[in-house]
């Protein structure tokens, strides 16, 4: 019970547990069949790293039938990398070339999905075994002959051993943040006022547990079928509901003592709790009906629409009176009437992903074969492409890691046949298993795996010792050292790792031909010789790994933000404005946008599993990093509050100027803070409110608040446009040192 519970501590869902007793199950009986039953030592050796590879290196996650299609999809795509690798395996300079071009593929290609990035080591592997060993044509047959055996039975081991339960880790605590908000719109009391300029984050412990689960991975967990696409999408758009929840609560006034519009705005509470406790429960099941998740969203529609009617309908600027004074009292009117409109536009936006991802799980399966997509979402090919061309660039992080690896493991199969060693692949893997993103991580994993090397040898030399030549022993020990060494890892740490694989391959190689503990030193020789490939291409290509490209990835990503704030705005001109320059929805910049901020992502993935003192609290590096989602949201928010309005007739340049003097404001903020985290400045301080901004644009509305033809309604969407601009004002004080005091 001890151990068990040891091991629960260290190994959570006993993931690696369970991969490692089918992989000590299955690599045995794979080597017996090949090298005793089939006589055949390719046979052997293929099927036995390729169950390795299928059932030790991997663990797709999701639903049964999808794990399964991923397992076959890993077993066809390591099917013709075999091919290329034994094709490329007998001239130097092309299985160097080979292999640089190949793990830039794979590696690169972990950019679009979570379940190729998760697979990538397999791929690697798959590649790596043939080119290392030198073959023909003649080769290709046995060698796929190995690996498909292992792929048939790492199915079934998935299928049948053991198997795992469903894994989406966004699910869980994105139905429980649903349940928590929905609460808390519930909820008589309001979130305690710090005061009058200062942007509250929600703080609710069930969205900072979602933000969390979504920042374990060390890559973003997400796939290209459509739930997966569709899930991920909550945890900037709840987080988002978190703070903007917390604004409705502080700003909310007393409903019996205000205007109709703040008892509309003050009853639409319900009926967005009744929506967030609806996607709940339908997140809680897989492939459920969205009928009622979707009835709930109508409602929640109707009581947007009331607010909008009771906003507009006693007006809050009489006809005939006047004056600056008058007009800025018109806008203030209007503050619960946007409050509810923001929380009613948040809800739906995570509502509507709840129902999407109902819809595609619901799908037939000939409608997945042809590739029918819910709700106008794009196909899994658009998608890949719209992802992986967004890691294209300078700044990204992954395109880094991607050329440094493939740089590393071209040169390790050139250094691995130029000194002609034995057992060569051992090389490359030695390259790939401690190949970091920073040359300071990459040395202390170098050393702490030949230390772990080392170990191994030293250990199977002495069970060599005690076992001696006698096969059947051999052959007895060989399981649990195969399960330890797939529990290590992730149970202890990666030196004790390598000294178990180690020890695995020395019981291996001694069943193949007895040789002794001296199959250890060549091992070690191997792991030394990758390990210095690893040292010299993590000094010689971004040794500073993600903490020198994080700065100018979170400025790229504000000032794309930005970019796209600009256009939502000029858009929403466009439709009420026919002095303004004609603007299309700003479907690009948001593309833009999007794919910035998922460098971003992975830039801050990187940098938190980078080993080394980080120079700031990560307090102040998370704000900074997952602010830029709600400038992006915002400018979503603006794009859809004049979606479908007719185009306007009239002149409204005194409005769209005092607009482009706010944006104005917030572009040279956020500029300013691009450039200081690029020059390592100190941040900007954030700016404070300006009244002769709302005075501006209280006398551009003048007429139209005033105008008992229903005009109102555009002067209505003006001012909650730029109450969307001061959310993104007041963002600042969140992102700059959260919770010190100005300047600190």
């Amino acid at each position: 019970m001890r151990v068990l519970t040891w091991l629960g501590r260290h190994d959570p869902g006993y993931s690696a547990l369970r991969r490692a007793g089918r992989a000590a199950i299955a690599v045995p009986l794979l080597f017996l069949l090949g090298s005793r039953v089939l006589g055949n030592p390719e046979i052997a050796l293929f099927g036995a790293f390729g169950a390795f590879a299928m059932l030790l290196f991997v663990d797709f996650g999701g639903p049964v039938r999808e794990r399964i299609q991923a397992q076959v999809a890993l077993a066809l795509a390591g099917a013709v990398l075999i091919c290329l690798g034994t094709l490329a395996s007998t001239q130097l300079w092309l299985s160097a070339v080979a292999m640089a071009v190949v793990a830039f593929g794979v590696l690169f290609a972990g950019s679009v999905s979570s379940v190729i990035a998760s697979s990538g080591t397999s791929l690697l592997l798959a590649f790596v075994l043939p080119v290392t060993l030198s073959g023909t044509a003649a080769s290709i047959g046995p060698r796929l002959l190995g690996w498909g055996i292992a792929a048939a039975v790492s199915v079934l081991a998935v299928s049948l051993l053991w198997p795992a339960p469903v894994r989406e880790p966004l699910r869980g605590p994105a139905m429980e943040a649903c349940r928590a908000l929905a609460a808390r719109l519930r909820a008589d009391g309001v979130v305690p006022a710090p005061g009058p300029d200062v942007a509250v984050p929600g703080g609710d412990s069930s969205v900072a547990a979602l933000q969390r689960t979504f920042l374990a991975a060390p890559y973003r967990p997400t796939g290209l079928s459509a739930p997966a696409r569709t899930v991920v999408r909550l945890v900037d758009e709840l987080t988002w509901l978190d703070a903007v929840i917390a604004q409705f609560a502080r700003h909310g006034r007393d409903p019996d003592a205000g205007l109709p519009a703040d008892a509309a705005a003050w009853r639409m509470r319900t009926a967005a709790a009744e929506v967030l406790d609806e996607g709940a429960v339908l997140l809680g099941q897989h492939g459920g009906d969205p009928t009622a998740l979707e009835a709930a969203l109508a409602r929640l529609a109707d009581e947007r629409s009331r607010v909008e009617v009771a906003t507009l309908a006693p007006a809050p600027m009489p006809p005939g009176t006047g004056g600056i004074q008058a007009a800025e009292e018109f806008a203030a009117a209007l503050g619960p009437g946007f409050r509810a409109q923001e929380l009613a536009y948040a809800v739906a936006t995570v509502a509507g992903n709840i129902a999407l991802t109902a819809r595609a799980e619901r799908r037939t399966w000939w409608q997945r074969m042809l590739g029918r997509q819910p709700g106008g979402l794009s196909g899994p090919l658009a998608a890949a492409t719209e992802r992986a061309t967004g890691f294209v660039g300078p700044n990204s992080v992954w395109l880094r890691n991607s050329i440094r690896g493939a740089i590393g493991l071209g040169l390790a199969v050139l250094l691995a046949k130029l000194t002609g060693v034995e057992h060569s692949f051992w090389v490359v893997l030695g390259t790939m298993s401690v190949l970091r993103s920073s040359a300071l991580s990459t040395g202390q994993t170098a050393l702490r795996g030949v230390i772990g090397t080392v170990v191994g040898v030293i250990v199977g030399a002495a069970a060599l010792f005690v076992i001696g030549a006698n096969p059947v022993v051999l052959w007895l020990v060989l399981p649990p050292a195969i399960l330890i060494a797939g529990i290590a890892p992730a149970a202890i740490s990666f030196a004790a790792g390598q000294a178990a694989f180690t020890i695995v391959l020395v019981l291996l190689f001694n069943v193949i031909a007895p040789t002794g503990w001296t199959v250890g030193l060549i091992r070690i020789e191997d792991i030394a010789l990758g390990c210095a490939v690893s040292l010299v291409v993590g000094v010689l290509f971004w040794p500073r790994g993600a903490s020198a490209s994080l700065r100018s990835a979170v400025g790229d990503a504000y000032l794309a933000s930005m970019e796209y704030l600009r256009a939502a705005v000029a858009y929403g001109m466009t439709r009420c404005d026919r002095t303004a320059p004609h603007r299309s929805e700003p479907r690009q910049q948001s593309l833009e946008a999007a794919a910035a901020s998922r460098r971003l992502d992975d830039a801050f993935r990187t940098y938190l599993t980078e080993r080394g003192t980080k120079q700031r609290p990560l307090a102040e590096v998370s704000a900074l990093a997952t602010g830029v989602a709600g400038v992006r949201l915002a400018a979503d928010a603006i794009v859809e509050l004049w979606r479908g309005q007719p185009a306007g007739d009239g002149d409204r340049s005194a409005a769209r100027d005092a607009l482009d003097a706010r944006l104005g404001r917030l572009e040279g903020w956020y500029r300013s803070l691009s450039d200081a985290l690029t020059a390592r400045d100190p941040l900007p301080v954030p700016d404070h409110a300006d009244p002769s901004a709302e005075s501006a644009l209280a006398a551009a509305v003048l007429g139209e608040a005033a105008d008992p033809s229903g005009a109102t309604a555009t002067a209505v969407r003006i001012i909650w446009t730029a109450d969307y601009l001061e959310v993104v004002r007041r963002l600042e004080r969140a992102i700059v040192a959260p919770g010190a005091p100005p300047g600190a």
